[in-house]
């Protein structure tokens, strides 16, 4: 679900209302660590920094710290579009996890994220899999239905559920049962530069406020300064398109289901409403019609446009607030006058809401990653040890390491984190997360479905891909998408 930003933006209004009914709704809410009422960004800025978390003490009362075993464990790690902030930690994590429990013998692995769920997935039915693993946020509600995890609660592991957000408690149900726990959860932000806008006759200041000034921004890029205007990404099983994508959808009033309304009942599919087509008639128009955004965009991922955005050959693209890190990082490594036209973008790097669709809607997508414990039939060697899962759950979901591996782009899912020192330190040192954090009110989580990974990384990239390789109409495209949500979900 949605990355959770701090900033400046003082959340008002019916829209400020109406998510914090949302995210305190799955329980009466005995007594989480932050007052929800109160979110904003200067809350927020009220909290961090005011407590103090002894994870090993924690977690020893969870597994005792001399405790022996073997772990398997899966993981989606850092991949080449992350900043080396981000990796740093997760090499602090592994090492520290070894010192505070020397006896457990650790097995890790990382995949990327358009790997995982396909391997996760040959694994489970070789019998093959890890004993835990972390899985993106879709990945919850398929595995959890299919019998492949065991229940899994924060209680399990030394906390409560009111440490969490309750809508992203959400994602790790199904059927009333929680099959695993919150790690992190995250919103994105829109972002240009400064001096395209102004070499193309755009106001340098202000973001588009809709997405069909983004269609027309991007036209007026390439036309005056023959380079990319927007980022589009359509790459298939990639999850970079879906929370791309979707948020345009969204904006234009469509959706798959009515995932976009307060409470969805996902009986009916919108992919061929007139609203969806808008949206993909938008991507269609960049693409075809006006060659306004790279032409590689079929087969482009994130990472893919972080280098085109630093070399000035890209005007707008939505990312996290990690993405300025990235360019940092990026230019670090480049010479002569590559490194100094890079330090220009990176002063020109500005972030600012999602557009609006025609009727003024915004949305973003609400997401995150879960932790989870297999059951042992499905494990290779048919054994699971618990404990050592356990340990490694806690310490992951701790408010200490969920804040610090959610450092640099998403925020922790244990709301403890809020509070820690770290949270004052990363308030002050990176930039542009108040403007992701001011997303939050906009943010929709995905379908809490068993068939949201296929709908949203295979379905959704093939109509964009099927409309913008001319193999269909925008029309049938949408109603092609739509027909294989129905049969998908056995004939809605």
């Amino acid at each position: 679900m949605t990355r959770i930003t701090l900033g400046s933006a003082v959340l008002r209004g019916t829209v400020a209302t109406a998510l914090m009914a949302s995210l305190m709704s799955t329980s009466a809410l005995g007594a989480p660590p932050v007052d929800l009422s109160k979110w904003s960004p200067e809350y927020v800025r009220s909290i961090a920094g005011t407590q103090d978390f002894d994870t090993a003490a924690d977690c020893a009362k969870v597994t005792p710290l001399d405790y022996k075993g073997r772990l398997t464990f899966w993981y989606q790690g850092v991949f080449e579009g992350d900043p080396d902030l981000l990796r740093q930690y997760y090499k602090d994590f592994f090492e520290t996890f070894r010192k505070t429990y020397p006896n457990i013998q650790l097995e890790e692995q990382a995949l990327t994220y358009n790997d995982l769920l396909d391997k996760f997935r040959t694994a489970l039915l070789g019998n093959a899999a890890p004993m835990a693993v972390r899985l993106q946020i879709l990945g919850g509600t398929e595995f959890a239905s299919k019998g492949y995890l065991e229940p899994l609660k924060p209680e399990d592991v030394g906390y409560s559920t009111d440490d969490f957000w309750p809508g992203a408690m959400k994602a790790v149900t199904w059927e009333g049962v929680s099959y695993g726990i919150p790690t992190n959860n995250e919103t994105m932000a829109f972002i240009w530069n400064a001096d395209i806008f102004k070499r193309a006759g755009l106001d340098p200041d202000k973001a588009p406020a809709t997405w069909d000034d983004v269609v027309k921004y991007s036209k007026q890029i390439h036309d005056k300064l023959g380079i990319a205007g927007y980022g589009l990404v359509a790459r298939k099983n990639a999850g970079n398109t879906p929370y791309r994508f979707m948020p345009q959808l969204w904006a234009y009033g469509g959706g798959v289901f009515d995932e976009a309304t307060a409470n969805p009942t996902y009986e009916q599919v919108n992919l061929d409403s007139p609203q969806s087509k808008a949206a993909l008639q938008a991507s269609y128009d960049m693409y075809v019609r006006d060659k306004s955004v790279p032409v590689s965009a079929l087969t482009n991922q994130q990472a893919d446009n972080q280098p085109l955005f630093l070399a000035g050959q890209l005007g707008m693209m939505i990312s996290h607030p990690s993405d300025y890190d990235v360019m940092l990082d990026l230019q670090k490594k480049a010479t002569g006058a590559d490194k100094d036209k890079a330090q220009t973008v990176i002063d020109n790097m500005r972030y600012g809401l999602i557009p609006t669709g025609p009727d003024g809607k915004r949305a973003v997508v609400f997401g995150g990653s879960n932790i989870h414990i297999l059951k042992p039939e499905y494990v290779e060697g048919g054994k699971v040890d618990e404990p050592a899962a356990k340990a490694i759950i806690c310490m992951w979901t701790s408010p200490e390491w969920s804040l610090k591996m959610a450092y640099a782009g998403s925020n922790p899912g244990n709301l403890n984190g809020f509070k820690t020192k770290w949270m004052k330190e990363r308030l002050d040192n990176i930039k542009f997360l108040d403007v992701t954090t001011s997303m939050l009110p906009y943010g929709i989580p995905f379908p809490a479905l068993p068939q949201a990974p296929e709908i949203m990384n295979i379905i959704v990239p093939d109509m964009l891909q099927n409309a913008l390789t001319g193999a269909m109409t925008v029309d049938e495209a949408a109603d092609d998408a739509a027909k294989r949500v129905r049969d998908l979900m056995g004939g809605l």
